[in-house]
């Protein structure tokens, strides 16, 4: 069962939360990173991609761009920009996109749990991306960014939280420039916390939404720490990692699109022939097609929108896996009409968050005369049903909005 615990987190001091919190590290290239520190200095940005403060000339993964990042973070804790609360505690963070809102517990999950799969993931991860983030936090001694979990909510737990929201003031409550409003609770009576500890030991599974990378990070800093501590009780700050935990049916996923460098040397005309083999195919003359149901596409070239609707028998009889839109896409059109076989690592395809326009994706086909596929977004449920097998998604699955921001919490890991 679930090992989620409070903890005394650093946050921003009263009047610095908005300037503080920062979209996640990976959201930004390092020119981007740099412009967003450049405005605003206080962005925690400057701290999770520390490699903002050398010129190019200084390597991003380099041992100077992680001691800076140390640095920087100590430096802001000595100034009082960041305060820690005097004892463990759980926070409750809500955030507010479009007239929806979400809300989870800010807490620290267990690298055991992680381990044992009662935190289930279902991407691969890469070693290079790991390691990046392995030194940020060993260096930096704090996980700096949280990771994104959802799961099953009692209804005891649910009514708790919003009990207390409407009990006390939020000690944060902004709207960041991209229109999320953000407001975080803190939960600091001892019975509260004991109940909330309790009622999530009665939850079997929790599940990454995002943050693969981070989790599995965060994971072998801590099994690093018990080598250098072999006489370590479990209890210490480094058994545990930094997490928002949300009921898994408040969240929205949206698609993840797909867009492609060329069309093989094909003619327009053949390639959106080739469809027809697997699909339903209907011209969108003048309209941009944004697909409504699973199993159906929208398909951009030369100019013109198709709505490609997969036949039943093409992903009948598939596994869970098989039967999501990504894969049926991969199998049918990316790999055997485009030879794209890997879309990890083929550099003809790239892709596009849902919080894109369509006419966006139609944009960047047009830059190299290529192709767009606009997606159905994954559920929640097919997630977790895929992870409760043990097996894995596709790249780029699913895209979560509204995006976690980074600086609200920090979790020290020698405390």
């Amino acid at each position: 069962m679930a090992q989620i615990r409070p903890f005394r987190a650093y946050r921003p001091c009263q009047g610095m939360e908005k300037r503080i919190a920062a979209l996640p590290y990976d959201v930004y290239n390092r020119e981007e990173a740099c412009e967003v520190v450049k405005k605003n200095p206080d962005s925690f940005l400057a701290v999770d991609r520390a490699e903002t403060q050398f010129g190019e000339e200084v390597d991003t993964y380099a041992d100077c761009v992680y001691e800076k990042a140390d640095q920087l973070l100590r430096e802001k804790i000595q100034e009082g920009k960041f305060v820690q609360d005097p004892t463990p505690c759980f926070y409750l963070y809500e955030l507010t996109m479009d007239g929806n809102s979400q809300t989870g517990v800010v807490a620290c999950a267990s690298i055991d749990d992680y381990r044992n799969n009662v935190i289930k993931k279902h991407e691969l991860t890469r070693e290079d991306k790991e390691q990046d983030r392995i030194r940020h936090v060993d260096v930096c001694d704090a996980n700096t960014g949280p990771i994104f979990l959802a799961c099953r909510y009692p209804a005891e737990l649910l009514t708790l939280m919003e009990e207390w929201k409407n009990a006390h003031a939020p000690v944060y409550d902004f709207t960041s420039d991209d229109e999320i409003t953000h407001r975080v609770w803190v939960v600091d009576e001892e019975e509260k916390i004991r109940t909330i500890h309790s009622l999530f030991g009665g939850i079997s599974s929790i599940y990454i939404a995002d943050g693969h990378h981070r989790a599995a990070s965060a994971v072998k800093v801590g099994q690093k720490r018990r080598a250098e501590h072999p006489d370590y009780t479990g209890k210490e700050e480094f058994n545990f990692f930094l997490s928002v935990v949300f009921p898994y049916d408040q969240l929205t996923i949206l698609p993840y699109h797909r867009i492609v460098k060329d069309i093989k040397g094909m003619e327009p005309k053949a390639f959106i022939g080739s469809m027809k083999f697997n699909f339903e195919l209907m011209a969108m003359p003048g309209f941009p097609c944004k697909p409504v149901e699973k199993h159906c596409f929208g398909l951009y070239v030369d100019g013109e929108w198709f709505h490609l609707k997969a036949y039943p028998d093409i992903y009948a009889g598939k596994d869970s896996v098989g039967q999501l839109d990504v894969s049926i896409l991969q199998d049918k059109v990316l790999g055997p009409v485009l030879g794209i076989s890997d879309p990890r690592t083929d550099e003809r395809i790239r892709f596009m968050g849902g919080n894109h326009r369509l006419k966006d994706l139609a944009a960047a086909a047009d830059e190299t005369g290529g192709a767009a596929f606009a997606m159905y977004p994954t559920s929640m449920e097919e997630l977790m049903t895929i992870a409760d097998e043990g097996k894995l998604m596709p790249p780029k699955s699913t895209w979560f909005e509204p995006k976690l921001r980074s600086g609200l919490f920090i979790h020290n890991l020698s405390d």
